[in-house]
């Protein structure tokens, strides 16, 4: 599926969806799923932005209880085991310790906070907290000698990027056309709705290439950061028009940062600390040989196109592990780091950590329907599909029915592609065992990749496949041509960054001339 080619005079939708990110992805999902004509169309790659640039959690929030952000807390928590259910091998559940800092709450306050965590939501697989002894423990263990209790409880980790593509994926199996690399250029409103006019992009080059102009009867604005840009100066809505959130009257860019070291521990446990300015740091496991620490809350006043990591955030975050562990990180550590920026509703919090990380979804019928999110986080992105489809619905005139909240997206029916059933928190390791069992002859490490990445859909991949040679050649260590091509055909990959960085993390494994290597390759066969 390479770029698709949609030069008649006009294409005529139901909805057009302006953003390639996670909320992007899932109202056009949800839309497409209820029966909806939808093209959507994303600037730059799927996730390039904020949506590849999140600490990779599904979780309820634990420290937004702190600000008495019950609603979003529970709505969350509600949504880690639907969502860890439909893409198990992308999602699986994670144990984090917290280690106790007297100075900072007493004890008890704590234990309230996790008997809420656990109880604020139906949990039917994840298991529930409980305090630890850190110095009889191995959970103790990298931590300073100092720190002699805590805390233990549940929620999940995701690869973010490639749940936007798993979204994108399940879009376009229920008719949704995906344009990557093609930005709304102009919008106008019409009796019939809206005209649009895209312009698509070379990846390699950046030169113009095809024009595409689109009829929609609707515009969902997903665009996240550039969410008030696409109102103000691609649809030029007239003044009198509300296009700001209703709670606050302006979107809030706050930057978060990550850092990647070198494994900082042998367990499978991520911890979750909190700095003496009252912010939350993670050290979560990561790519088997490493740990990504973050995140870092910095105001954005910058192009949202523009964000990069600062040596104070990095300083920030080695000097705050510091404080726990018992061997201290230094930036000369610091193997990868990346950022993005969150576009969060303003709730006058005068510090950016505290900002809600609710969402907020707009309508309007003048001057022609469309729909506006405003905000957001990743645990929650389906149950905003959800309400957002239920909404451009209303402004079509129809109401279709829900359907995400028991679909697998794709590759997620491990159970199904096994033939027996899948163990709900243990089915990613369930499954590549199982594959791993049906072909001997392939490298273990390159299935078990394989099993974590595409899930059922790895036996697309391995059709025919009885022995290494049957991938094509090795453009780099572990990444044979047969993937390269999937990944091409089936997921929008063009550049070397789409796959190392987004479709994979295979750049954190290779050097730089493994990852020189994919770049060629990809550049020699791109499409024309």
């Amino acid at each position: 599926m390479f770029e698709q080619n949609l030069a008649a005079p006009d294409v005529t939708a139901d909805v057009l969806v302006v953003g390639g990110g996670i909320n992007g992805v899932g109202i056009a999902r949800d839309l497409a799923g209820r029966g909806w004509r939808v093209v959507l169309c994303e600037q730059d790659d799927l996730a390039s932005h904020t949506s590849s640039a999140s600490t990779k959690l599904i979780h309820g929030g634990l420290r937004y209880l702190e600000y008495r952000e019950f609603g979003l807390v529970r709505k969350a928590l509600q949504e880690r085991e639907v969502l860890l259910r439909s893409a198990p091998h992308i999602m699986w559940p994670l144990r984090f310790v917290l280690p106790h800092d007297a100075s900072m709450r007493p004890a008890w306050m704590i234990r309230l906070g996790l008997w809420l965590y656990d109880h604020l939501a139906q949990r039917e697989f994840l298991p529930g907290s409980h305090g630890v002894a850190l110095q009889h423990s191995a959970l103790g263990r990298p931590l300073q000698p100092g720190w002699r209790c805590g805390f233990v409880y549940s929620d999940g980790w995701v690869d973010d990027a490639r749940l936007v593509v798993l979204c994108a994926q399940d879009a376009q199996r229920h008719g949704a056309t995906i344009l990557t690399r093609t930005r709304c250029e102009r919008l106008q409103a019409h009796a019939d709705g809206w005209r649009a006019e895209l312009q698509s992009r070379d990846a390699h080059t950046g030169q113009a290439t095809a024009q595409t102009r689109v009829r929609a009867r609707c515009v969902v604005n997903a665009a996240g950061p550039w969410a008030e840009h696409l109102l103000r100066q691609v649809m030029a809505v007239p003044p009198q028009g509300s296009v700001q959130p209703a709670s606050s009257g302006r979107l809030r860019l706050v930057k978060g940062s990550h850092i990647v070291v070198r494994k900082l521990f042998e367990h499978d446990h991520a911890y979750i600390f909190q700095g003496q300015d009252r912010r939350i740091i993670f050290a979560i496991p990561y790519e088997d040989d490493f740990t990504l620490v973050g995140t870092t809350d910095v105001e954005h006043h910058d192009d949202p196109g523009r964000v990069a990591i600062s040596e104070d955030e990095v300083q920030y975050l080695c000097h705050e592990l510091g404080r726990y562990l018992a061997q201290p990180i230094t930036p000369a550590d610091v193997v990868w780091a990346y950022a993005g920026v969150r576009p969060l509703l303003d709730d006058a919090s005068g510090n950016a950590a505290a900002v809600t990380r609710d969402y907020q979804l707009q309508t309007h019928t003048a001057p022609a329907p469309w729909l506006t999110v405003w905000g957001g986080k990743l645990t929650t992105f389906r149950v905003l599909s959800e309400q957002a489809a239920g909404q451009v619905g209303a402004l079509l005139g129809e109401q279709r029915p829900d359907w995400t909240a028991s679909a697998t997206l794709p590759g997620g029916d491990l159970g199904q592609a096994m033939g027996q059933p899948a163990q709900p928190g243990r089915a990613h390791r369930q499954w590549a065992q199982w594959l791993q069992a049906r072909h001997p002859g392939l490298n273990p490490a390159l299935l078990n990749r394989w099993a974590r990445s595409y899930g059922s859909a790895a036996l697309d991949l391995l059709d025919g496949v009885r022995h290494t040679a049957d991938l094509g050649a090795e453009v780099a260590p572990g990444l044979h041509e047969r993937e390269l091509r999937h990944l091409m055909t089936h997921e929008w990959a063009r550049t070397a960054d789409d796959v190392l960085w987004r479709r994979s993390k295979l750049g954190l494994h290779l050097d730089s001339a493994g990852r020189e290597a994919v770049a060629r390759w990809l550049t020699s066969v791109r499409p024309q």
